[in-house]
């Protein structure tokens, strides 16, 4: 059903700040301005997946929601949206899995619709499916997108027995459970911690870089704060984290054993 992260959507203030801060980061150019239902948005595609920047200008009831969230919450990460083949038959199976789809938005670029946050626990997800492929830059990629989670088994439920996603990884590390799922070539994350178990969280995304060391100088003289490269916690990754910058998102890089040629 899933195939891939179409994108992340983030929700700011400044639209054109955040514009022009994520196509220096990524090294990509956004999407002309579209504006629905009061919320104005751009897209920058990579080479697997898309961020969506979006701010409410308007007075309509999805820019209410977007900006009671933002001030409920402040800027950062607000939906997760799937890629699928087939919107129809997407659509479908969430009806049949109890996720209580809402009903398909169609536009002239794609189809989507959302499932409920009562079955997502409180996680705003859409499955989409986009007409045409969205160009992005090739040399940067997501990695694995963060969600906190407080009830490690309902998470799991959902991710994999319900949207479909397959677990790969299922282990503690320096006392968190960490369960990693695939979606397409990238990997959802969930960080297992201690909370009400109510609500879980879109965190922080990690980018899939080919050189760490020389993509730290670069966005170091972009101005952004950027951490020294160290060991990443797979064995051969090598890291750094972009500390500011990211409008709410906490942001790694990451370089993967596979791609090094040292």
């Amino acid at each position: 059903m899933i195939t891939g992260v179409d994108h992340v959507a983030i929700a700011v203030h400044d639209l054109p700040a955040a514009r022009a801060a994520y196509e220096a980061l990524l090294g990509a150019a956004a999407t002309a301005a579209e504006t629905h239902d009061g919320i104005t948005s751009q897209l920058i595609g990579v080479s697997n997946t898309s961020v969506e920047l979006m701010s409410a200008t308007g007075e309509g009831e999805a820019a209410q929601r977007l900006h009671a969230a933002v001030a409920a919450e402040g800027e950062g990460l607000k939906s997760l949206v799937f890629a699928v083949d087939d919107i129809a038959g997407a659509h479908q199976r969430c009806e049949r899995v109890g996720l209580a789809p809402e009903q398909v938005i169609e536009r002239p670029a794609f189809a989507r619709f959302r499932l409920a946050s009562a079955a997502t626990r409180g996680m705003r997800l859409f499955l989409l499916h986009r007409r045409h492929a969205l160009e992005g830059a090739a040399h940067v990629g997501l990695d694995h997108v963060v969600i906190r989670t407080s009830d490690a088994e309902q998470a799991a439920a959902l991710y994999g027995a319900r949207l479909g996603l397959s677990m790969r990884l299922d282990r503690e590390i320096a006392g968190r459970r960490l369960m990693f799922f695939r979606c397409g070539d990238a990997v959802v994350e969930l960080a297992c911690e201690p909370g009400d178990g109510s609500r879980d969280q879109l965190w922080g995304v990690s980018w899939r870089i080919a050189d760490a060391g020389a993509e730290r100088a670069r966005l170091g003289d972009a101005g952004f704060d950027v951490s020294q490269v160290r060991p990443g916690k797979k064995p051969g990754t090598q890291v750094f984290t972009v500390r500011g910058g990211t409008f709410g998102v906490p942001t790694l890089m990451i370089e993967p054993a596979a791609r090094r040629c040292d």
